[in-house]
């Protein structure tokens, strides 16, 4: 079995949900050598969080923004973790309910996602900055 990981910091984007795909794929060209196998990608940070949805239409990124944003409101007066802004704690909500890491099976040196799928950075902060990821793939 083969087991390879690369760091990778992603530019900084604008809240909402972003393809990143080719970037993870460009990150680790080793997974060319595995014939089956995973790879995990995870998100180090708390604010920001990682899900594989439609990769075609934009407007299905547009609405995950939309109902996140119903669903988890800023400026819930109840929150009490807000020095860092209106937008953070409900970052760090839709975090915890999108999660940090996505699974795909690697089949013949690619990755074995759906002909509509794709890898999303969902940002949920107004101004989160980079994001590092770290990509971990195995297989033989």
């Amino acid at each position: 079995m083969k087991i390879y990981q690369q760091a990778l910091q992603l530019r900084e984007r604008r809240r909402g949900f972003h393809l990143i795909t080719t970037d993870v794929v460009q990150a680790i060209p080793v997974i060319s050598e595995i014939k089956a196998g995973m790879c995990q990608v995870f998100i180090q940070h708390t604010s920001a969080s990682l899900t594989i949805n439609e990769n075609a239409d934009p407007t299905v990124r547009m609405d995950f923004e939309m109902y996140f944003n119903k669903a988890v409101p800023e400026n819930d007066p109840d929150y009490r973790h807000d020095e860092e802004g209106s937008d953070d704690m409900p970052a760090h909500l839709k975090a915890a309910m999108l999660g940090t890491s996505v699974m795909i099976p690697i089949r013949n040196g690619k990755l074995a996602l759906g002909t509509w799928q794709g890898i999303y950075l969902c940002e949920h902060r107004n101004f989160g900055g980079g994001r590092k990821l770290m990509i971990t793939v195995w297989g033989i």
